[in-house]
């Protein structure tokens, strides 16, 4: 008899149990250090530079790195989180001091998990870098998913594309022009090479200011740019999967980085799947900047910008005042978020 195949809600329910007990098996062997009030000092302002499984590493305002734990009643604390916290009078099986509050946030990016829900990446952010590569391939569809979280989160994006080193001239030609689609539309871009330096100068320039956050799907090169602004570092770097074409996670927490020229870089650990299913289709729609003109102005109000008559989103792509490749990802998108929503519905009814 073969064996029964299982399906990816299935191994995405096997792999969160696995996870979950081997926290539970953290915090059994590591038994959690419950900290008395007459242990700890006065409460002083930090900011979160790494988070773990079960402790964060918070930094004070005299740069010095302690390793904290959370209390019980705190919400999901995140890299770039302002907090209050408390040193103990002396280090407790590695642990210096507890978080005990998170200041309010100006932002924060966030991604859905199939069993956790909206999962935070990381708070109080200026601008997102969205690191994409033309190994395997360039996709604007990812691009644009990206950004729908972006325009969503209220966080201004710069369009980065790595590895231009492995472009012939022509194939750089055609990037240029795929990269001028974005520029239109008042978006940033950046053709650049960790390997080779390329432009380098002008990414380094471009994060000096404020708190800047990689994202991207794994194997894009996130690392190995890292690697090259701040070589002490050393962030692991990954190869792409031969099998799958995908690039191999290599980052395991995410983590702030200040950086010498000025500003602050969070790396987060590799996405190969942004998924948009949180989303209502209205907020995934206002998520494309340049519809914002047209919107409201359809024929109908129901209008679903396929074929429906009086369409002013068609009738934009039709004057060149919205470029096709966005018009059909946004569909891509919507098609995705449904057909995703119809899945986790039958998934949660069965």
């Amino acid at each position: 008899m073969s064996k029964r195949k299982l399906t990816q809600n299935q191994k995405r329910r096997i792999q969160s149990k696995n996870v979950k007990a081997l926290h539970r098996h953290q915090r059994k062997e590591k038994k959690e250090v419950e900290w008395q009030d007459d242990m700890l000092s006065e409460s002083q302002d930090g900011v979160i530079v790494t988070r773990y499984s079960i402790h964060v590493d918070v930094e004070d305002i005299h740069g010095e790195i302690f390793r904290c734990n959370l209390r019980r009643t705190l919400a999901n604390v995140v890299v770039g989180d302002q907090v209050v916290w408390r040193k103990g009078n002396a280090q407790l099986q590695g642990v210096s001091g507890v978080i005990e509050a998170i200041k309010p946030r100006q932002n924060e990016i966030a991604r859905p998990d199939y069993y956790d829900g909206l999962k935070v990446i990381a708070a109080n952010i200026d601008r997102i870098i969205i690191v994409s590569a033309v190994l395997p391939t360039l996709s604007l569809n990812i691009i644009d998913r990206y950004l729908v979280i972006c325009e969503t989160a209220n966080i201004p994006a710069v369009i980065v594309v790595n590895k231009a080193d492995l472009l012939t001239e022509l194939e750089r030609q055609q990037v240029e022009e795929q990269l001028k689609v974005y520029q239109q539309i008042g978006y940033q871009t950046l053709i650049l090479s960790a390997q080779s330096g390329e432009n380098m100068e002008k990414l380094t320039a471009l994060l000096s200011e404020g708190t800047s956050i990689f994202v991207g799907q794994s194997g894009v090169g996130k690392s190995s740019l890292i690697n090259h602004i701040l070589p002490n570092v050393n962030a692991q770097t990954g190869d792409i999967s031969e099998n799958s074409g995908l690039g191999q996670h290599t980052t395991t927490s995410s983590r702030l980085y200040h950086l010498p020229q000025g500003g602050n870089l969070i790396d987060s650990p590799g996405i190969r799947e942004f998924g948009l299913w949180h989303l209502e289709q209205e907020q995934i729609t206002k998520g494309y900047r340049e519809f914002q003109y047209f919107l409201g102005t359809c024929k109908f109000r129901d209008c679903k910008h396929l074929s429906d008559p009086g369409c002013a989103l068609r009738e934009a792509v039709a004057s060149g005042k919205i470029h096709s490749v966005r018009f059909d990802n946004y569909h891509r998108l919507i098609a995705s978020l449904n057909e995703t929503k119809s899945q986790r519905h039958f998934t949660l009814d069965s």
